[in-house]
């Protein structure tokens, strides 16, 4: 049977990519964290519905809330991986990705003694400027990432790139590639994963275009949140931009009625249950995702 992955980017609400520019991460301890509380609302949800999840948990999460981590492996969800300090890769340089990315991996592994083998970038930020880093994540033991969105954006995205997951080829490895949902509507790939597009979308759009990407539901399709969407009181940012705020507190009260319609309507399991419902037939060097 077809299953979509469910996907969760456990961060907090003050360490997103719209806040970069007024909150420094020397600044990160002076805000409330919500990320434990939060979270536990989405493992409560999925409890009730028996669905496991994929959980990309931020290195600095885990450093934070090693309980958290615990508590969501002992529920039996899938641990991976969201790097450690939520910046964007193309800004660091391949030493520092590198050091961050296996100390983060560690973090997790020491915490559940579990392999960690899979890999989100922060704001999806492995695009054309940096693919290096996949590299990096195959010689670092990676097997599988979800880090490149095939649509154009201000902050990432590879347009043009496989809609469908893929094999990466590189010099230290291969690594399967489950690119984010995108629905082609008139020749443009829309985007469809979830977070801000599932928040400012209508529900019926939403459901629309992950029906129409999923092909009649015949190809399985990622979807993505993070905890700090299921909470419309959190603390509100000062001298963000008007377009950050758009981006950041859009229908936070309508985020928990619609992912709980979402996994009505569509079959929702972990990454790697997705991934095992796939065959793997295009393969690309990292030449030829430039």
């Amino acid at each position: 049977m077809l299953t979509h992955a469910m996907t969760i980017d456990v961060e907090d609400y003050y360490q997103v990519a719209a806040f970069f520019d007024v909150i420094s991460p020397d600044d990160w301890s002076l805000w409330p964290s919500r990320v434990s509380d939060n979270t536990q609302k989405l493992l409560d949800i999925f409890c009730e519905r028996n669905l496991k999840a994929t959980f990309f948990i931020l290195g600095k999460v885990a450093e934070e809330h090693p309980e958290l981590v615990k508590r969501i492996a002992d529920a039996g969800h899938e641990i991976a991986s969201h790097g450690y300090s939520h910046r964007f890769v193309y800004e660091q340089t391949p030493n520092v990705f590198r050091d961050e990315t296996l100390h983060s991996k560690k973090l997790l592994e020491d915490l559940t003694g579990q392999a960690i083998k899979g890999y989100r970038a922060a704001s999806y930020s492995i695009t054309r400027h940096s693919l290096w880093a996949l590299e990096i994540l195959a010689e670092a033991g990676f097997t599988w990432d979800s880090s490149i969105f095939p649509t154009r954006h201000d902050n990432y995205g590879i347009p043009n790139s496989p809609h469908q997951p893929y094999e990466i080829l590189t010099p230290q490895g291969s690594l399967i590639e489950f690119p984010l949902t995108t629905a082609k509507v008139f020749g443009l790939s829309l985007p469809a994963a979830g977070g801000g597009y599932f928040r400012q979308y209508p529900y019926p759009l939403s459901r629309w275009l992950f029906a129409r990407a999923s092909q009649h539901q015949t190809q399985p399709q990622i979807f993505y949140l993070h905890p700090w969407e299921l909470d419309p009181d959190q603390p509100r940012i000062p001298n963000a931009s008007w377009f950050s705020r758009f981006r950041h507190y859009t229908n936070l009260n309508k985020t928990e009625s619609r992912l709980k319609q979402l996994m009505t309507d569509f079959p929702f399991g972990t990454m790697s249950e997705s991934l095992a419902s796939v065959k793997i037939e295009q393969k690309l060097t990292l030449d030829q995702l430039k």
